[in-house]
């Protein structure tokens, strides 16, 4: 099953994609994919419903992020061995866990906006785990009962604030719209193993971030557990479990980096796709 969200900013509306992918609205059967929605029991409702039975949305709205009302975006940083060989760093010994600010969410083709005086703002292909039920001191073994599904994120990171304007690097992940999630979630009982999915992103047509979720050095249910140990995930909350090599950060002989009027493309197999447009700063 596949969830999402349409509409205008702020205005946007539950909905279900269907087999030949034409949304579905779900409106009048729960108010949002929030994490109410997200309840193992609603999930279950809704898994049970035709989808032909739904008033079919026409046109093509725009596509918020795939679900609201989180508390914690939570981030993992350095989770790929030959993404941190790529920048220069140790493999960690555990996971590198950041928040990302809540107002970086972003729908999966809005545009990204460049930050003000930024000269290095990279994109990062990433899984998301989106939590079902509360998950608090959680054992690996029950790590997967909490997972609701698994959307595509763009972890976007601007290096300077991240790695140059002090020790935490939360400053750099956070920008406004730093952080588009969807098209949709995928539930997880339609992802069989989230170990094995290719992911992939594209600058401007160009293949830059070509990977697997196999070489992962801590895998979802690992992630999941680690993390319940020190903030309580709530239904709703959102795990980006780290990227794979080829951002821009990477790049040899030179680093290069965003700037306005680019196109970014992410995806991972059976997750969908993003496309989203680079805009300068306007303030």
């Amino acid at each position: 099953m596949k969830l999402l969200r349409y509409g205008p900013k702020g205005q946007e509306k539950p909905g279900m994609l269907d087999a030949a992918g034409t949304i579905r609205d779900l409106s009048g059967v729960i108010p949002d994919v929030n994490g109410d929605a997200l309840a193992p029991g609603v999930l279950a409702k809704l898994a049970k419903i035709d989808p032909a039975t739904l008033p079919a949305v026409t046109g093509s709205p725009r596509i918020g992020s795939c679900v609201t009302g989180m508390k914690n975006l939570i981030c993992i940083g350095l989770n790929y061995a030959d993404h941190a060989a790529e920048t220069g760093a140790a493999v960690p010994k555990e996971p590198i866990v950041f928040i990302k600010s809540l107002g970086a969410l972003n729908g999966p083709y809005d545009d990204i906006i460049i930050p003000k005086n930024s000269v290095k703002t990279d994109w990062e292909c990433e899984l998301c785990v989106v939590i079902g039920t509360t998950a608090r001191y959680v054992t690996e073994d029950a790590a997967m009962d909490h997972v609701a599904g698994y959307a595509v994120g763009n972890d976007v990171s601007e290096r300077e604030w991240q790695a140059e304007r002090g020790p935490t690097w939360d400053k750099g992940k956070g920008f406004e719209t730093f952080g588009p999630l969807g098209p949709w979630m995928v539930t997880k009982d339609e992802v069989p193993d989230p170990q094995d999915l290719k992911m992939w992103a594209d600058v401007d047509g160009v293949r830059q971030q070509d990977g697997s979720t196999k070489t992962m050095i801590f895998n979802v249910k690992q992630l999941v557990s680690y993390v319940s140990q020190c903030i309580t995930l709530f239904p709703g909350d959102v795990i980006f479990t780290g990227t794979p090599p080829g951002v821009g950060l990477g790049k040899k002989p030179t680093p290069w980096f965003l700037k306005a009027g680019q196109e970014v493309k992410v995806g991972i197999a059976g997750l969908g796709e993003q496309v989203t447009r680079t805009v300068a700063y306007k303030g």
